[in-house]
This record gives structure tokens, C-alpha cells and sequence, in this order.
């Protein structure tokens, strides 16, 4: 198979029209083209042409410099039309999620292996959430859906925006144009995932705290939870894994996030048992680690004490 170059007005960048490009052939060409919707294009050019030779001996580096490029013109575009080209050479996105390590459920244990128990379909699992290779995942969205605009946030929305490539903005464009200006708070949305290994992202919009904690907070914490194992249902999902919605930049405390996910789970699963729905609780940080532990260690503790009576 023949290999065709068009050479760049710099030497050494290079845009490559082949079906067999590396992963960083392929991330190139998609800066290129984001840098070329912008004013950003020779400069890009520039950056590209300086990291190639800073890390020339590097490759791991330079990929992971190069796709903080990426990531700051995939937080910036506006939703639009991309060509078919482009989204082949966006598969690079896959490949770097597998060098980080796909996981799957049967790589987690469950929290309990107590035969019937409910508890066999939840897992707590600490680690990034775009690397489990699951029915769906959970993404802690903002009011207007559209993923993360500050370039290289650390926030959930970004991560997954990211890695899921600028279809997903398109798509959730679309979504909004209908219900649009603003989601409501404690409502579920699903999409692809694109080159997520997840196949779907559920989107919710948790509640805001900006002072005490009120109970009313913490029904649409409750509503976000319920609305997306209705959706999940609905949609015959049956592997999902739930982030820390609402904590973090949204300020819900984290323990009482906590025991509002555990517990709103829990009576789902109760209500349908024959949904045989496996339940991911993903943490990032290791506080919430220690928290969703402890909630669910007592939870099956109460359930022993309850089985014995």
C-alpha cells in the first residue's frame, strides 16, 4: 500500500492520507485541522515543529504534549461539520485509551458475594472513568451539556469530552436545540460514547451548593440518581458506572453524596432484581474511596443482621 504525503509549509509536519497512521500521525492531523478552524494555525504549526524536536527521542512524551494541544481546541470548538477524514484519523483517541488499560467488570469484584444478594452487582472501583470498557458510564454534566469550554480543566466533563472526541459536542448540540436553553437540574440524557470504550454517556446535571447543604439539594441529588438508572433501564443498559456526581467544583459535601448514591442504588436494585444491573461506583479521589467503603460495609452489615433475625 502506498503512502502519499502533503507536505505542511514548515518541514517535518506532515499530514499523512494512509489507512495505516500511527497514533501520533493521526493526533497530528487532527490538531492540524482544529488549529486551521481557528487563527491558531501557523502557531500550532510551530509548537508542533518545537515538540518534535525538543522530545525527538521521547515518543511517550511528546504524544502526551501533543495531545494537551489536542484537548485545548477539542474544550473550544463550537459545534459543527466534520469531515469523514477527520473522524478516522480521531481514532487515535481509542488507542490511547488502551495504552492507559482498558478495564472491565469482571476485572472488579463485586463489594459482596453473598449468593442472591443485591450487593453481587455493586462494584466500588478507584481509577479514571473513561478507561471501563462497560455499557455506560456517568458523566457530572454543566446546565448546557456541551462538555467543558476551559481548556485542560481537570473537571469529569472535560476528561470525557476529550476522550470521546468532538462528536459528542455535535451530538449534544442537537439534544439541546430541543430542550435547550438549560437542562434541568436531576434530569438524565444519554449519548454515544464515541471513542469512549464505554458504548453510551449518561448525562445529569447535579445540583449547585452555594451555602448550607438544604434538603432540597439533596432531592435532586436523588433525582439525577433515579433518573439515570430510569434511563439506563429503559435503555436495557446493563453495566453503568456512576461518577461522584455533585462534589467537587458543584461543593455537595462528599459523605452525604455518598450515602444518597448508595442508597437511591440500592432501592433500585431492590425494585428489580431482574434487571441483573451491575452497578460501578467510581471514585477518583481516595476520601471518596474510603467513604463509599464504609457506607457499603455497613449497608451489608445491616443486611446480615436483618437476614439473621
Amino acid at each position: 500500500m502506498k503512502i502519499y504525503f502533503i507536505f505542511i509549509f514548515l518541514p517535518l509536519i506532515k499530514i499523512y492520507i494512509s489507512t495505516q497512521k500511527t497514533l501520533e500521525e493521526k493526533m497530528t492531523n487532527c490538531i492540524l485541522y482544529l488549529s486551521n478552524e481557528t487563527s491558531k494555525y501557523t502557531e500550532t504549526i510551530k509548537e508542533l515543529h518545537y515538540l518534535d524536536n525538543k522530545y525527538k527521542n521521547n515518543e511517550k512524551i511528546r504524544i502526551k504534549e501533543k495531545f494537551k494541544i489536542y484537548r485545548k481546541f477539542n474544550s473550544l470548538r463550537e459545534p459543527g461539520y466534520i469531515p469523514n477524514s477527520y473522524i478516522q484519523d480521531e481514532s487515535f483517541l481509542s488507542e490511547l485509551t488502551k495504552q492507559k488499560g482498558l478495564v472491565e467488570i469482571s476485572d472488579i469484584n463485586p463489594i459482596s458475594k453473598f449468593n442472591s444478594s443485591i450487593f453481587n452487582n455493586i462494584y466500588l472501583w478507584k481509577g479514571d472513568i473513561t478507561r471501563l470498557k462497560i455499557n455506560a458510564i456517568v458523566n457530572a454534566a454543566n446546565n448546557k451539556l456541551l462538555g467543558c469550554w476551559q481548556p485542560l480543566h481537570n473537571c469529569i466533563d472535560n476528561i470525557i469530552f476529550s476522550y470521546s472526541g468532538i462528536q459528542l459536542r455535535n451530538e449534544m448540540n442537537e439534544i439541546m436545540k430541543i430542550i435547550g436553553p438549560y437542562e434541568q437540574t436531576g434530569k438524565a440524557r444519554i449519548s454515544k460514547g464515541y471513542y469512549l470504550p464505554s458504548d453510551y454517556i449518561i448525562h445529569t446535571v447535579g445540583p449547585y451548593v452555594n451555602g448550607p447543604l438544604t434538603e432540597k439539594h439533596k432531592e435532586l441529588l436523588t433525582s439525577s440518581y433515579k433518573s439515570i438508572l430510569e434511563l439506563a433501564k429503559e435503555k436495557n443498559i446493563k453495566s453503568l458506572a456512576f461518577c461522584c456526581i455533585s462534589t467537587g467544583v458543584f461543593n455537595f459535601p462528599n459523605e452525604e453524596a455518598a450515602n444518597i448514591a448508595v442508597k437511591t442504588v440500592i432501592d433500585f436494585l431492590v425494585k428489580n432484581k431482574k434487571l441483573n444491573m451491575k452497578i460501578i461506583f467510581c471514585v477518583y479521589k481516595d476520601i471518596d474511596e474510603i467513604i463509599y467503603n464504609n457506607i457499603l460495609k455497613q449497608k451489608i452489615h445491616n443486611m446480615i443482621i436483618i437476614d439473621e433475625l
